[in-house]
């Protein structure tokens, strides 16, 4: 009669292939919360871009050009930005950008847009 079962480097090349895979899915979790944290930073900063260009646009504003700063409040966070106008080739018109940074002063979105004088 022999004895059925594996032996002990069976069970420890199974062992290693569970942890080589745990290792793997834990890598990829983490890779998601990171993208999932990043796609959130992107959409809070879109809005608060797409925030301050809106007011200008209703509020049929011709801005002088230069910078100047602002903060928006999305989601629980304070977003730091700056708004920077400049001159075209046309008077008529001015070329602003949104720029919104993280609180490292790192710019997460910038948004473009031109305004008219009238």
């Amino acid at each position: 009669m022999t004895a059925r079962g594996m032996t002990l480097i069976e069970v420890l090349v199974a062992l290693a292939i569970v942890a080589i895979t745990l290792t793997a899915g834990l890598k990829a979790a983490g890779g998601l919360t990171v993208n999932a944290q990043r796609m959130t930073d992107l959409t809070s900063a879109q809005w608060c871009a797409e925030n301050q260009l809106t007011a200008l646009k209703l509020g049929k504003i011709y801005p002088p050009v230069g910078d100047s700063d602002f903060t928006c409040q999305q989601m629980g966070r304070q977003l730091p930005g700056r708004m920077v106008v400049r001159p075209t080739p046309n008077v008529n018109f001015r070329r602003v950008d949104a720029v919104v940074m993280d609180e490292g002063e790192q710019p997460i979105v910038k948004l473009s847009t031109v305004l008219s004088r009238f």
